[in-house]
């Protein structure tokens, strides 16, 4: 059985870490509130500018006027993938980058092979995981997620948008986790571009739908789908701010409890470690009387 001292020591070691853990909860939950409500108010707007976004793609003209809409043979792929700069979050960092290394092997593994695949990484965690496996990176960007505002995210998005229309890449898919709730997120794997027409429900291809474009057709694509462009990779990055916030909560709410259950343990193990220190002390008192009697 371990001495007091060790016990002692090991008692006092962990309660600093549950006070550790316990601030990390409390400041993740007041970030969280502020990532959550961001989140919940731009997705009707991202989703609203998405539907317009594939109603216009569905016409011919509006795939041929735009850049965006065009598809191309995948010669050459970009993967933006999204992450965290910190961990203490659970597998949410480890889950993105198995999503993406599995993206890479089934789906673009010729790609990959001829040098045609590059990552944009999001996140400390994806930077360093990706260039030291020696993958082409496009760029890492570790700063963003720090001051998340749409300003910050349009110069990235819109370099990614002038390689595609550039014809660097082919095809660009965005990999990053959805926010779900606190302690539920799920990663997405998300076609960014090509813009890809959504398919038509049964009841939409009964209603031929007439629109009527005002100032014309040709301004209105090249004005709203880059526009939608910028802002679904804006709410991609406010996605996975709440997702990491809601993450580590829940990993650090648990290492608090798992915390508490140990110094219960520990403390059980002093007193009886204790208990059988006074009773050897008292048996070697007796033991002691009866010896000088003798």
């Amino acid at each position: 059985m371990a001495n007091l001292k060790e016990v002692r020591n090991r008692i006092t070691s962990v309660n600093s870490t549950r006070q550790i853990t316990s601030a990390m909860k409390m400041v993740s939950a007041s970030k969280l509130r502020r990532a959550q409500n961001a989140i919940l108010k731009m997705r009707p707007y991202a989703s609203k500018l998405r539907e317009i976004l594939g109603n216009l793609s569905q016409s011919v003209e509006a795939a041929n006027l735009s850049v965006y809409s065009q598809q191309r043979e995948v010669r050459s792929v970009l993967l933006i993938v999204i992450a965290s700069n910190r961990g203490l979050c659970g597998a949410f960092n480890s889950n993105i980058i198995k999503t993406a290394v599995r993206q890479i092997n089934e789906v673009y593994p010729e790609q990959n092979k001829n040098g045609k695949l590059s990552v944009l990484c999001i996140g400390r965690k994806v930077s360093e995981y990706f260039t030291k496996r020696g993958y082409q990176i496009y760029d890492a960007d570790n700063r963003i997620t720090e001051s998340l505002t749409f300003e910050n995210t349009v110069p990235i998005s819109e370099r990614v948008l002038k390689s595609f229309s550039d014809k660097e890449f082919d095809k660009v898919e965005i990999i990053y986790n959805q926010f779900r709730n606190a302690a539920y997120q799920v990663i997405v794997t998300e076609p960014y571009l090509p813009v890809i027409p959504p398919e038509k429900t049964e009841i939409q291809k009964q209603v031929d739908i007439d629109y009527i474009f005002e100032p014309d057709k040709e301004t209105i694509v090249l004005e709203v789908i880059p526009k939608t462009l910028k802002i679904q990779f804006y709410k991609a990055l406010l996605d996975s701010v709440a997702s990491e916030h809601g993450a580590r909560m829940t990993a650090m709410h648990k290492a608090t409890d798992n915390a508490t259950e140990m110094i219960k343990d520990l403390k059980l193990v002093y007193n009886k470690a204790r208990q059988a220190a006074i009773t050897k002390e008292i048996i070697e008192i007796v033991s002691g009387a009866e010896a000088l009697k003798g």
